[in-house]
């Protein structure tokens, strides 16, 4: 299964990650297929960049994110224009 999940990146103590979309089996910090966008917790406000257009045709196509994606992408706005796409085609 293909998900969207975050890579941890960055010094000791000091992360940040990029949100990636990868296969399942692969490991947290391995192989990924492609990259959509970065995710810094550090700053206040967390500062959040994401390619929404890549995020959308993944999860058109089947990719799963994780919890914590889910929530990225829900306070982006990305799910949201997800349902809207899915009841506006049916």
């Amino acid at each position: 299964m293909v998900k969207i999940r975050l890579t941890r990146m960055g010094a000791k103590k000091k992360p940040f990650y990029r949100i990636v979309v990868a296969d399942s089996r692969s490991p947290r910090d391995g192989k990924f297929i492609e990259v959509i966008g970065n995710y810094d917790p550090l700053q206040n406000p967390a500062v959040v960049t994401l390619d929404e257009e890549k995020a959308l045709q993944w999860l058109q196509n089947g990719a799963q994110p994780t919890d914590a994606v889910r929530t990225i992408l829900s306070k982006q706005g990305v799910l949201e224009k997800l349902s809207t796409a899915k009841t506006s085609k049916g």
